[in-house]
């Protein structure tokens, strides 16, 4: 048997940040520059009390809910988060024990940003087409905002919170879910970065992340991005990627439907897009109402494409995301 994706949901917390909101506390950025630079109108936003754990068993819930699925029936859950509750235990044993899934269903962490959806469905797919389980539930889960720094407006208009489900099954005969291509280059790791809150000092490995060197008060675990760095990574390894994916699968690039990649920012995306020649109805941007919600804005954009019939049954979806690590990977979808 062949795994594939059988359904998508997502679950948003309910606070919000406008451009309206971000506007009033730096003045010099008006609502306008930001929609501009970012593409973002809104992002939500994880409240005080609110944990990667609660987003992910919402979006498991409305996923199960949306499409009638007993949680009795899944074999193993993968959650990709990089802001877990706690150090240990992982959150996926949490939110194992919150949808009270059968105490004989594996539960793993992963703990990946951008790239993060591609891996799990890589590892999905593995555990399927070996025969050690049928039905793998992908969770994707980040608080990102937690991380941020009050008055680090670089990074506040971008990041949202936000959460994923996806159900990976067995009930395919067709290799569907496939053409998996992977990278990292951990040199680029100081280049986005929480320096505060491990275990280890950031001081030697990513001395530019200091926060009172940024002109910032330190907070917390104050996030830090190297935008510049990021965008000229991304840039370097997209193309490579999909060519990559394309040889992998025996396709060319007439024959991808939609190609959605991670939601970095619209900036990013337009560049790729036209770097890679890609038609613009082919290549959805669907962050504005959401932010980069890191993990999980692939399985986000494959919802609400599915919902403006943008994307149909039958329809090959070239996926791709970069980022955080550095780290990406990509994969060809039959929908």
């Amino acid at each position: 048997m062949k795994a594939r994706i059988s359904a998508v949901e997502y679950f948003l917390p309910e606070q919000t940040l406008t451009n309206e909101d971000l506007s009033a506390q730096f003045p010099e950025w008006s609502v306008e520059k930001i929609a501009g630079k970012t593409g973002i109108n809104v992002r939500h936003i994880a409240a005080p009390d609110e944990f990667s754990s609660d987003l992910a068993t919402g979006a498991a819930r409305r996923l199960f809910d949306a499409r009638h699925i007993d949680p009795q029936s899944i074999d193993y859950l993968i959650l990709v988060t990089q802001s877990p509750d706690y150090y240990l235990p992982t959150t996926a044993t949490i939110v194992h024990d919150q949808l009270q899934l059968r105490t004989d269903a594996g539960a793993t962490d992963v703990s990946l940003g951008c790239s993060g959806y591609i891996y799990a469905l890589g590892l999905a797919k593995g555990l399927i087409e070996s025969e050690q389980v049928g039905t793998v539930l992908v969770l994707t889960a980040d608080t990102y905002t937690k991380f941020l720094n009050a008055e680090d407006k670089s990074v506040r208009t971008i990041f949202g919170d936000g959460a994923s489900a996806t159900l990976v099954t067995s009930d395919g005969n067709e290799d569907s879910l496939g053409a998996f291509r992977y990278g990292t280059d951990g040199s680029g790791g100081r280049h986005l970065i929480v320096p505060a809150g491990g275990l280890r000092s950031a001081g030697e490995f990513a001395p530019k992340a200091d926060p009172e060197r940024r002109g910032l008060a330190p907070s917390s675990h104050d996030l830090y991005m190297d935008g510049a760095e990021i965008f000229t990574f991304t840039i370097r390894v997209a193309q490579p990627s999909v060519n990559a994916i394309l040889k992998t699968s025996g396709l060319g690039m007439e024959d991808i439907d939609l190609f959605v990649f991670h939601q970095a920012n619209k900036y990013m995306l337009e560049h790729l897009r036209e770097k890679l020649g890609i038609p613009a109805e082919k290549f959805p941007i669907l962050m504005e109402n959401y932010g980069n919600t890191v993990s999980s804005t692939i399985p986000m954009a494959l919802t609400d494409a599915e919902r403006m019939g943008l994307l149909q049954p039958g329809m090959r979806v070239l996926l791709l995301g970069f980022g955080v690590g550095l780290s990406w990977g990509g994969a060809v979808v039959t929908w």
